[in-house]
């Protein structure tokens, strides 16, 4: 068990979010939890639920500042909120590609962005970037959505270097499947081309966009998932910057890294381990 802290947790209404905001209030924590719109959060004396456009620079600040005044400090910071976006490069069309940008990439970075000069006033915190094993490789359809995630992943690498300083700790959280709406809720879908028909029947067994609901893909629960996030939280002598969460997440990471590293080993000036 951890001292209580005061979390701030975006994307808090579905999925992951959900069973980070549930198991923090469980673990004794204030939690602050951001949503778009409506919500079914239930009520609890140590929960604050905000409505927040993530995109919104000004609305970020003005959203931890308010956290911040209610709660007089926050501990944690969780960028949770994002969704997936199937589509081939060619077929993302400019509205599509700003608006993940905005959510997935751009969102962290505002809410750390005005979440570090609180936190280094206090002398310390955590900032926990929700990634993907996507973001160490990528797949087809999914190259929009991968982006985002690899600047996530490049700027939290050089935030970290740069607020170790003041006692701020950070994370990235890279998941591999997990058993969430994230594959239909939280999934937009590009128009698709013709061009592209056999290639998505080859990797989502389906032409037809956004494709049936189906049963759960499987994967790790939300609940476990946020176990092991609090668990990275609490754990203050571990420094990693990337933790892996689901048994299928090493071996993801590792089949990316192999095939990366064929790559760099074709030039004969690259090291030899």
């Amino acid at each position: 068990m951890t001292s209580p802290q005061t979390w701030m947790i975006t994307g808090g209404n579905r999925g992951l979010g959900r069973a980070l905001t549930l198991a923090a209030l469980n673990a004794g924590h204030t939690v602050v939890a951001t949503v778009r719109g409506e919500h079914s959060l239930p009520e609890h004396e140590r929960l604050t639920v905000q409505t927040l456009d993530v995109r919104e620079r000004q609305a970020a600040r003005e959203a931890v500042a308010l956290a911040a005044k209610h709660l007089g400090r926050i501990d944690v910071l969780v960028n949770n909120a994002g969704y997936g976006l199937i589509g081939a490069v060619e077929e993302v069309s400019e509205e599509d590609a700003r608006a993940i940008v905005g959510t997935n990439l751009l969102g962290p970075f505002w809410l750390s962005q005005a979440t570090i000069p609180i936190m280094r006033d206090q002398g310390g915190g955590h900032i926990v970037q929700i990634s993907t094993v996507g973001a160490v490789g990528t797949m087809p359809m999914l190259g929009l959505y991968n982006s985002t995630k690899w600047g996530l992943e490049g700027f939290s690498e050089a935030m970290a270097a740069e607020v170790q300083q003041f006692g701020i700790r950070v994370s990235l959280i890279e998941p591999g499947a997990l058993d969430t709406d994230w594959a239909s809720g939280s999934m937009r879908f590009s128009s698709p081309a013709n061009a592209y028909a056999d290639l998505r029947t080859k990797l989502f067994g389906t032409t037809e966009v956004p494709w049936p609901q189906g049963e759960s893909s499987g994967g790790t629960t939300p609940e476990d998932a946020a176990a092991a996030i609090l668990a990275r939280v609490a754990a203050k002598s571990d420094q990693r910057l990337r933790v892996l969460v689901g048994d299928d997440a090493p071996a993801q990471v590792r089949a990316a890294l192999d095939l990366r590293h064929d790559d760099y080993s074709r030039d004969p000036r690259f090291p030899v381990a």
